[in-house]
């Protein structure tokens, strides 16, 4: 099975897409729905569509079937504009979300506890939409819409496009279920999108440091020899005096930042060092590079 995903890449990204759809329509069915908190998208919709038809119908319309309903016109719209090829995945993305939402019960998880809600279930979505976006796809909805009407509008970012439309969801929302609920799924929104850019970007936190000392041999060794680790020389001018001198830049794991600040300033104690996070480092000594 590993040797067939490596020899045909495609089979990894819909595994991927298919299990972060099913994590995806837990948070919502489990988290969400379950106390009234629309987080946006057409699965906000969804839920406001359940909850209306609940008097009418019992149990309201499923969440799978409003997803799924809703995503349909967009789909013949993407392909008449982007393609078959470009809209494969998103299709594969919206039938598996619809798919998980309409197999997988209702897990009582944080039921009437909000704050657990908003937290777990902003954790479980945003770990799926990563997933997700791992496998180069996406779940349809406002996302969807956004990228067709930016081809129509492109001063516009699709990111602003689809902020108004899960803004104008949560108010929907907010006029379903109350205010105090809209304010929830505001911190909902933040969560899933926060988690979401961390498992894109990658979990492996690395430091990257730049220091510009007079003494960038004795750093130079003492970085290489006690921890292991390159060392990178950049020519740079200092602008106040003119001074062209070497900057040193290097990329250490998060645990070895203490053990660099302290061979700087046993070095050099008048160093200028300078320390910025490094969301995801690949190559030798980090992370493989994978295809």
């Amino acid at each position: 099975m590993k040797s067939m995903i490596k020899q045909k890449p495609w089979i990894r990204d819909y595994l991927l897409i298919f299990i972060g759809t099913a994590l995806m329509s837990i948070a919502l069915k489990s988290a969400f729905d379950t106390n009234g908190i629309v987080d946006g998208g057409f699965s906000g919709i969804a839920i406001i569509v359940k909850s209306v038809t609940e008097p009418l119908l019992p149990g309201g319309i499923p969440l799978g079937v409003t997803n799924l309903l809703l995503n349909i016109p967009m789909f013949f719209l993407g392909i008449k504009i982007m393609g078959f090829g470009f809209m494969a995945k998103t299709i594969w993305g919206t039938v598996s979300l619809s798919f998980w939402l309409t197999v997988i019960p209702v897990i009582p998880l944080v039921e009437g506890d909000m704050v657990l809600a908003v937290l777990i279930g902003g954790v479980i979505q945003g770990t799926g939409i990563g997933l997700v976006f791992l496998g180069r796809g996406t779940t349809g909805g406002t996302d969807l819409v956004a990228s067709l009407i930016q081809r129509y509008v492109k001063h516009i970012s699709i990111a602003r496009i689809m902020q108004v439309i899960d803004g104008m969801i949560v108010v929907i929302g907010a006029f379903v279920f109350g205010p105090t609920k809209a304010m929830y799924a505001i911190v909902a929104i933040y969560i899933v999108g926060k988690v979401t850019d961390g498992l894109q970007e990658g979990l492996n936190y690395a430091k990257a440091v730049y220091i510009i000392t007079d003494h960038q041999e004795e750093v130079s060794r003492r970085i290489l020899e006690d921890l292991d680790r390159g060392v990178t020389g950049v020519h740079a001018q200092g602008m106040y005096a003119g001074t062209e001198r070497l900057m040193l830049f290097s990329v250490v794991g998060k645990k070895q930042i203490v053990q660099l600040k302290e061979v700087v300033a046993q070095v050099d104690p008048k160093a200028f060092m300078i320390v910025t996070d490094a969301r995801e480092v690949l190559g030798e000594g980090f992370q493989e590079y994978k295809v």
